[in-house]
């Protein structure tokens, strides 16, 4: 997706037929970062039937909100530091138009560089596993592709393991026995093995699986395209298809896959976007 950074640059410009004092573009929060998650929120458009809009091209999801329409804007954890243009547009029920541009600038975000040494049996993959590893990521890949028109998420995200200690691990840039290795694109919370772990928000169970690298896991979908994923599960207790609510007990903490220890490994995506999890906990959205 893009990558938002610290600074926030909102320059509309309003194109209508009629006055549009009531139609106003907001970006939260202004200051967005690599893996950040931003809420544009479209307010003064109630009568409008619906809203389009772009960021960098990429088009966004937009859903009822307030007096108007809001959508989410992921920013992926290698996305380039620079300017995104943003759109929206839409036509009221009088029949105006309406459209509203601005930028986003994006800077960098520095990532720790994290040395683990791990067993090679677990590092340098046979050709059954290194074919079964590739097929499940291609799995993945084709799920986070899959945007559910409707939006099943509401309201504040919660943690999915009861936890005052911070997760880390999100963009680590990790070098396993000396070798550079894909950033971390999730957080891990550690935990005893057995803890409960809950769905952060409401959502649809997508995928159920046993992975390679990621052991039991589960994938919820959220609506237009927004995913989070809990892996290393010592046990899933939901299956493929259910609606789970905000809270719902999903699994428990296991160390399955490749895990040095028990712990939750939980990503989020947003399309293309790999996001920090952690920042769903802060967004903007009451309803």
């Amino acid at each position: 997706m893009i990558a938002l950074a610290s600074v926030l640059a909102a320059v509309i410009v309003l194109a209508a037929a009629q006055p549009a004092a009531a139609f106003k573009v907001t970006v939260k929060p202004t200051a967005v970062r690599q893996g950040d998650v931003a809420l544009i929120v479209v307010t003064g458009a109630a009568t409008a039937p619906e809203m389009d809009g772009s960021v960098a091209g990429r088009p966004l999801f937009f859903f009822p909100y307030a007096d108007g329409y809001a959508a989410l804007i992921g920013v992926d954890l290698e996305a380039k530091p620079g300017r995104a243009i943003w759109h929206v547009g839409f036509v009221d029920g009088a029949g105006s138009s309406h459209k509203a541009s601005g930028v986003i600038h994006v800077k960098s975000r520095k990532f720790p560089v994290q040395r683990l040494t791990l067993p090679k049996s677990m590092v340098d993959l046979s050709p059954a596993d290194e074919s079964r590893a590739e097929a499940e990521a291609t799995r993945l890949r084709a799920l986070y592709d899959t945007i559910s028109a409707a939006r099943l998420w509401h309201g504040r995200f919660t943690r999915p393991v009861a936890s005052t200690v911070k997760p880390e691990g999100f963009g680590f840039r990790r070098i396993i026995n000396g070798q550079p290795r894909s950033p971390h694109s999730g957080v891990d919370f550690a935990a005893p093995a057995g803890t409960p772990v809950v769905a952060s928000n409401r959502g649809r169970v997508a995928l159920v699986a046993n992975f390679f690298f990621g052991g039991r896991l589960v994938a919820l979908d959220h609506g237009e395209g927004l995913y989070t994923l809990y892996m290393h599960l010592q046990r899933v207790d939901v299956g493929e298809g259910s609606l789970v609510e905000r809270g719902a007990i999903i699994g428990a903490v296991g160390s399955t896959g490749r895990a040095t220890g028990p712990h939750l490994h939980w990503a989020a995506q947003l399309r293309r976007a790999r996001i920090d999890p952690d920042a769903l906990l802060t967004l903007p959205v009451g309803d």
